[in-house]
């Protein structure tokens, strides 16, 4: 692994050999989840074995903070479900008052937002990610393993009412589940100022056969919008791996993240760092490399960028998803997607 010395760290940008740079960093701050989706937790949050908590408030600051001194401009806090936490807010005001942060986004399955989402706001949540995968209660319920579908929408306007300018909703599209509500979303955000993003089932260690039974193809779904008028933007360099559409008779967006497509990781701009403090290059991927030693003072933080910088020249040009290889990750709680 190529190492640099501590002392020559402090420029050093998060860049690697392919000369992709990193300006984006997902965080998990909890692997737990208050849901049991089909297609992540079916058999709901289980905890590991072992007794190792979830990086406190402290540490996720000092990771925070290196990340920012490497040209992070955007953090999103994922987990499970990251509201979960007792100290969210203070998370997120601690993330939000770093220098060089320029964006806070959360992603949640919504359940607290309605109550919660006008604090959010105030510690510093810059745009929220919320995930519905059906517009018909009964499905919401089947496919999540909650009640919950009356209580998320009210939570989306609630977000509307106090000042975001849009939310972005996520929505697993699967074969026999959902499928057939893709018109329906189309409907749902005519008039509203929601980007509706399409993420193409993944395949993990525990989910083969649902995979086989449920994946639709992104491709498919961008074909049929082209078709129907829709038009392809440009990227922004702290944007995600969604592929943005817009019409001109929608107030609304559609996104597709389509990871099987050729050439998905040329435009990767993004780390992950697991609710335990493991760096992970690529979502589908090695075990993590270990930061939480490296969390415990402020001095520690060149030595904690000189980490960074020397685990990431490791980092891999692709993914092998295309060639079936989904890594070693058993679901995508345990990493924040």
């Amino acid at each position: 692994m190529h190492q640099i010395p501590i002392k020559n760290v402090a420029g050093a940008r998060l860049i690697d050999p392919f000369r992709r740079e990193y300006y984006y960093l997902r965080l998990s701050i909890t692997d737990v989840c208050n849901f049991r989706c089909t297609y992540c937790l079916p058999q709901g949050y289980r905890p590991d074995s072992g007794r190792e908590k979830f990086l406190n408030l402290n540490e996720i600051r000092l990771l925070a903070k290196a990340f920012a001194a490497m040209g992070t401009q955007k953090i999103r806090l994922t987990g499970g479900e990251p509201t979960l936490r007792k100290d969210f807010l203070a998370i997120a005001e601690n993330i939000a008052q770093i220098e060089g942060i320029k964006q806070l986004a959360l992603t949640t399955n919504g359940y607290r937002m309605e109550k919660d989402v006008a604090a959010w706001k105030q510690a510093g949540i810059s745009s929220i990610n919320v995930s519905v995968d059906s517009l018909d209660p009964g499905m919401f319920h089947s496919i999540t393993g909650e009640n919950k579908f009356h209580e998320v929408m009210r939570g989306i306007d609630k977000a509307f009412a106090c000042g975001y300018q849009k939310i972005k909703v996520n929505s697993v599209l699967m074969k026999h589940l959902n499928a057939q509500e893709f018109s329906r979303f189309l409907a749902w955000i005519k008039d509203k100022p929601i980007q509706m993003r399409f993420i193409e089932l993944m395949q993990t260690g525990e989910m083969d056969e649902f995979f086989r039974n449920q994946h639709i193809s992104g491709q498919v779904l961008a074909r049929q919008l082209l078709e129907d008028g829709w038009q392809l933007q440009e990227k922004g360099h702290t944007d995600g791996p969604a592929k943005v559409f817009r019409h001109p008779d929608y107030l609304g967006e559609i996104g597709l993240i389509m990871p099987y497509e050729k050439n998905f990781c040329a435009s990767c701009n993004r780390l992950r760092v697991s609710a335990k403090g493991k760096l992970h290059l690529c979502l589908f991927g090695e075990e993590g490399i270990e930061l939480r030693d490296m969390l415990q003072s402020e001095q520690q933080q060149l030595a904690l960028q000189a980490r960074l910088f020397s685990a990431l020249q490791g980092k891999r040009e692709h993914h092998f998803l295309h060639e079936g290889d989904s890594g070693i990750r058993r679901n995508l709680a345990t990493i924040g997607g």
